[in-house]
């Protein structure tokens, strides 16, 4: 009995990780298709899936602002859905990882990346838009990156991404991450 709430709040968190993945799922399926989709299918659906992780942006604000306990666990969440939400990263697979604080999984990904691009297997300007998005990553995570990887980041830091570190650093308040995602939405929706 002591252990009142935390079957509930550990089921949430795990509900709420499971409705994460789906959508970042769901972008990354969409990106994955876009060839395959004419333009109006690929921005309608697009629309959509940008919809319902502002409804999910939304939920989060409310669980947040009520319970106290889950603040810390749902931050990463929160940013992450931030951060799709600005398009800030293009990348869902890189979404997912920083949600979920994976820094290794973003490390492996980021010498996969290293070996497509020496073979001719990924384009210069995609694997520049991934490492970037690799790399701010890694930082928000507190990971520690090599003077070189300093350099490409400060190189090649979209304003995009540069607004995204100004907002995160300034994680104690909650609501201007709030209110740059739903800027975003709205700029999105129009």
């Amino acid at each position: 009995m002591a252990s009142r709430g935390t079957t509930e709040t550990s089921k949430l968190k795990q509900n709420l990780e499971e409705q994460l993945d789906r959508l970042m799922q769901q972008l990354q399926d969409l990106e994955e298709c876009r060839e395959e989709l004419d333009a109006d299918e690929y921005e309608e659906t697009k629309k959509e899936t940008l919809e319902q992780l502002s409804e999910f942006n939304d939920s989060l604000k409310k669980i947040m602002s009520g319970d106290m306990t889950l603040v810390d666990e749902l931050s990463g969440m929160q940013l992450a859905i931030q951060a799709a939400i600005s398009q800030a990263f293009k990348t869902p697979e890189v979404i997912r990882m920083f949600a979920k604080k994976q820094p290794r999984q973003l490390r492996t990904r980021l010498a996969e990346m290293d070996r497509d691009l020496m073979v001719g297997k990924l384009a210069r300007d995609l694997y520049t838009q991934q490492k970037v998005e690799i790399l701010t990553a890694l930082r928000k995570l507190g990971e520690k990156l090599t003077g070189d990887d300093e350099m490409f980041l400060s190189a090649n830091a979209g304003t995009a991404l540069s607004q995204f570190e100004r907002v995160s650093t300034d994680l104690g308040s909650g609501d201007k991450v709030f209110a740059l995602a739903s800027v975003e939405v709205e700029k999105v929706k129009q």
